[in-house]
């Protein structure tokens, strides 16, 4: 039997819903599916920019808003509503992009609707082939006067670059926000978000719960990632992956099983769907 006691569901893409081979398992769409046919709303929060959560959207006929761009933008699936938006001030695009080019990095620049890069690199084509997002080839040099970003993306795979990037975000201070994330496809590489200062998935998730108009009692959250802190911080009944690390497991009510054996499905069936 449905508890009332919950009305809405938030939950991580990269490792909580979405598997190293970019598969969600069919226990767990069985499960979102029995939940939103009992009236409980679901919700995506991720790092991924709107446009990389599209086909999981219709994939699991979501129908209501999300957090995306690590909690930068609230919006409807096809953007046409924003309920919140935190983009990067132009000035610190400006200075993002003439840091970029000081310390060899491939900087990433994300509106809502595209993805701009300089050159080809091994991201461009992660994107296309995981996140089915394509890069848009531009020169940055006056893109931060014409563009609103959202976010901004740094992807390192050695150690060299780890310490560029690591010097490149101590010179921005309270400027912007960094938020480091990894995905199973990918277990070695970090995927550097650049931010808007005290932009959270957490503080996203509050803005959203105001809107359905439900209390943060009445909200879980599911996530395996030190960006998903903030979430289940805020959130009535925080789970863990069982995949998670434990500064993520510390934080959360309880730990389910690990994305390959279905967490999000043994969450839903021990607090929705049993009795």
């Amino acid at each position: 039997m449905l508890s009332n006691r919950y009305k809405l569901l938030v939950v991580d893409v990269d490792g909580t819903l979405v598997n190293k081979y970019g598969k969600i398992s069919a226990e767990d769409r069985t499960a979102l599916a029995k939940a939103q046919d009992l009236g409980i709303g679901v919700s995506l929060s991720t790092g991924r920019v709107l446009k990389a959560c599209l086909n999981i959207i219709r994939q699991l006929s979501l129908n209501s808003y999300h957090i995306s761009f690590d909690g930068a933008l609230v919006s409807s699936p096809d953007h046409s509503e924003e309920l919140y938006v935190q983009p990067i001030a132009k000035t610190v695009v400006k200075k993002m992009v003439e840091l970029a080019h000081a310390h060899y990095l491939d900087l990433e620049l994300f509106t809502v609707t595209d993805y701009f890069t300089e050159r080809e690199t091994w991201s461009t084509e992660a994107h296309r082939q995981f996140f089915d997002v394509e890069a848009t080839i531009v020169d940055f040099t006056n893109l931060w006067e014409k563009a609103r970003i959202i976010k901004g993306g740094l992807v390192t795979i050695t150690p060299e670059e780890a310490a560029r990037a690591q010097h490149f975000c101590q010179q921005f201070g309270d400027s912007l926000h960094f938020s480091w994330a990894r995905t199973p496809a990918y277990p070695s590489v970090d995927f550097i978000n650049l931010l808007a200062p005290k932009v959270s998935k957490g503080k996203a998730l509050k803005t959203l719960a105001s809107h359905l108009g439900i209390s943060l009692t009445e909200v879980i959250a599911i996530g395996d990632g030190s960006n998903d802190i903030s979430l289940l911080a805020a959130a009535g009944l925080a789970i863990a992956m069982g995949n998670a690390p434990d500064e993520v497991k510390k934080v959360a009510d309880y730990t389910t099983l690990d994305i390959d054996h279905s967490g999000v499905a043994a969450a839903i069936n021990r607090v929705l769907l049993q009795g």
